[in-house]
């Protein structure tokens, strides 16, 4: 790539719709309808010189401009007349993907307290069925704790992003989402009658803590515009909203806060963290009404969490140590990090990823060449940790609930691209495990398929790993279409976990390839740095390394190219596809983060004040002109590009909808190709698209059969 540094780089035409499946009639129908943003001149401010950015007027933060929602019910309508042509395709790959979902299943039930605990999903339902059974009752009957799908009556969304039952076992603390926008409202439920109590507090995070005396909540407040988290509050029971109490208010507008119990129920936590730094304060639960004590005051550059047992905080921390170490400290000695103890030496070669607290047992979830595995320490002799064993060549393990810390117990799930997430109960004390539970998957046979890995040689000569799933018989042969994903951003590794929709692509002759790319952490800390701030580029380098590899190596035909990603991993895609076009027949951009600078520019946006160690203040100029080098609405140009699926969601508060609007606009007004170019807005949804499980398969058979279009009809 001698021209990876230049940032436009002319891509192969395609120069009729035809091929993508269209008659000529068709085509030009589809060229004449396609929307037209207005342009209208808008200044957008820097200290480095002001921007000309003639779509702003797509920004509506009400989400009720007549022009806005005019101009996306039209792109919307446009998307519909180009795939009606297929829908018969779309309607068979849903029904493929749903035939692959037990739609009458249950988790593996968990024992807490008195009771034993499970979520159900009943079949032709969207939303899960919380239910717990007491175990003080001989052959007692589940008893339904709380059923989303009545929540979800007359709800265009609806979700539940936490529940946490009090102490006593007879109340449960939920918040409910149900626009999209990630602002809750919390409820609590009499568990005892199956009522909802009066209490409901509105515009928080979904976080939640409970204090032992059954009446206390803590919970956390959104601000409305930039729904930073900056207040915790107290609410008891029975007393107005506007009545609670506020314990700890952060200042500092770069920090995201969360508060919980530790596992032991001993203690409320507020956790405070950011990109480089982190800070935990803690309560007796005990005493809510006292002040919460500092466990460790922050620094730049030092980041910990920490749990409680038996008097004790076992610590997980990257002080001295970027692939993190393991530290403990006596509740006595907490709020100065100087009376730390080592626990666990850091490693070059192994990341910390997670851990789990037992009475005789550490348990560590660690990077080791890229995989996610567990080792298991013994207090009393760490020298004789173990390794828990895997037999293929990617895979991922991580802990499945863990609520008990008196057990000899782990449970772990194991998952990789061919076998089904499968939960293990691990004996710490003998190294047995028995398998308690294996999603099953109708219509699949594991015996067909094959997955591997390989790695791909960056320009800078970096190894990238790359993991793959393709069908057995598969050859080498240079002929095969190939479906790429990757994230490569805020450290956040993409595992190769189990993914039943894929086969829909798979048993077509796709190889699906995870490209594990800087930005990621999947290497260690390292791999992190070298893909955030002023290495970005290597994200997007290294995604197109990984391309380029694969079709040397024979996996896939160079005009059969496929990739897709989301939010950051949506950035991904646009600056792809302003680097290196011609590499790829099409690319899916779902939510993608694509308006770097202007986005970061302003403070009033969800995430931006947040994220400045991720991508850079672009008040300051390095950064600025960095970001503008390789943001993909800035460095559209008049180029052929590949055919594009765009998504969003009207109430996304993550990557406000308006910034890919605005992408496609500039798209449609500068590509010099007929390459299709649809976008999509969910227009009740928000980041995570729609809630229910059915619809969201809905979405994914859609992108699937865009990209099977555009390959049958070459």
């Amino acid at each position: 790539m001698a021209l990876r540094n230049k940032f436009i780089i002319s891509g192969l035409a395609l120069s009729t719709l035809m091929i993508f499946g269209c008659s000529n009639d068709a085509a030009t129908e589809l060229k004449a309808t396609q929307p037209v943003a207005e342009k209208i001149p808008y200044l957008v401010k820097s200290p480095h010189g002001d921007r000309n950015d003639p779509y702003y007027w797509l920004r509506d933060d009400e989400r009720k401009a007549p022009a806005m929602i005019a101009h996306l019910e039209a792109e919307n309508a446009y998307y519909d007349a180009y795939r009606s042509s297929y829908a018969d395709l779309t309607a068979t790959v849903e029904q493929e993907i749903i035939g692959r979902i037990k739609q009458d299943d249950s988790s593996l039930p968990y024992v807490k307290g008195d009771y034993e605990y499970s979520t159900v999903y009943e079949a032709g339902k969207e939303y899960p069925i919380y239910q717990r059974r007491d175990l003080r009752v001989a052959d007692a009957e589940p008893e339904v704790m709380l059923d989303v799908n009545e929540l979800a009556q007359g709800q265009a969304f609806m979700q539940v992003s936490n529940m946490q039952v009090s102490p006593n076992q007879q109340l449960l603390a939920y918040m409910v989402d149900p626009t999209g926008r990630r602002q809750y409202e919390l409820r609590i439920r009499d568990l005892t009658t199956g009522e909802d109590l009066p209490d409901r507090l509105q515009g928080l995070s979904s976080a939640i803590a409970w204090a032992k005396d059954n009446e206390t909540l803590f919970v956390i407040e959104n601000d409305p515009q930039t729904l930073l988290s900056t207040r915790v509050l107290k609410h008891k029971l029975g007393q107005p909203a506007a009545q609670a109490e506020l314990v700890y208010e952060e200042t500092d507008n770069t920090f995201y806060m969360y508060v919980s119990n530790t596992k032991d129920g001993e203690y409320i936590t507020i956790s405070l963290s950011q990109t480089v730094s982190s800070e935990l304060h803690i309560l007796d639960a005990d005493t809510p009404n006292a002040e919460f004590t500092l466990f460790a005051p922050r620094e730049r550059h030092l980041k910990y969490s920490a749990d409680h047992i038996d008097g004790r905080w076992i610590i997980r921390t990257d002080m001295d140590a970027p692939n993190y170490q393991m530290m403990q400290v006596s509740h006595a000695d907490i709020g100065d990090k100087a009376n730390w103890q080592p626990l666990i030496a850091p490693s070059d070669d192994v990341f910390i990823q997670d851990y789990e607290v037992f009475t005789d047992y550490l348990a560590l979830n660690e990077r080791s060449n890229g995989l996610r595995r567990i080792r298991i320490v013994p207090w009393q002799d760490p020298a004789a940790a173990q390794v828990v064993a895997a037999d293929e060549q990617a895979y991922v393990m991580s802990f499945e609930r863990n609520v008990e810390q008196a057990t000899d117990t782990l449970r772990y799930t194991y998952s990789s691209l061919t076998t089904p997430a499968t939960i293990y109960a691990y004996d710490m004390s003998s190294g047995e495990q028995q398998q308690l539970k294996q999603t099953e998957v109708p219509n699949y046979n594991a015996s067909l398929y094959s997955t591997e890995r390989t790695w791909a040689k960056a320009d800078d000569g970096t190894m990238v790993p790359v993991t793959l799933l393709y069908k057995k018989g598969f050859s080498k042969d240079g002929t095969a279409p190939l479906y790429q994903y990757a994230y490569g951003s805020y450290g956040s590794s993409s595992d190769p976990y189990f993914r039943s929709t894929v086969f829909s692509l798979v048993d077509r002759g796709f190889v699906y390839a995870i490209a594990h790319i800087r930005g990621g952490q999947e290497m260690g800390r390292q791999w992190y740095e070298d893909g955030k701030l002023l290495n970005k580029i290597n994200t997007f380098t290294d995604f197109i390394d990984v391309t380029e590899h694969l079709v040397a190596a024979g996996y896939a035909h160079p005009d059969k190219v496929f990739a897709m990603g989301g939010s950051a991993g949506g950035l991904l895609m646009g600056a792809v596809a302003n680097m290196a076009p011609q590499h790829y027949r099409g690319l899916m951009a779902h939510v993608p983060f694509v308006d770097v600078v202007t986005t970061m520019l302003d403070e009033t946006i969800p995430l931006t004040t947040n994220e400045f160690d991720e991508w850079g203040n672009p008040k300051q100029k390095a950064y600025y002109d960095y970001m503008l080098s390789y943001s993909p609405y800035d460095q559209v140009s008049a180029q052929d590009y590949p055919a594009i699926l765009v998504t969003t969601g009207l109430h996304d508060s993550q990557v406000q909808y308006f910034e890919p609007a605005k992408w496609v606009a500039k798209l449609r007004e500068h590509k010099t190709d007929a390459n299709p170019l649809m976008f999509k807005t969910n227009m009740t949804a928000g980041h995570g698209g729609s809630s229910g499980r059915f619809a969201r398969m809905k979405e994914i058979a859609e992108e699937y059969a865009f990209i099977l279009n555009l390959l049958e009809a070459k």
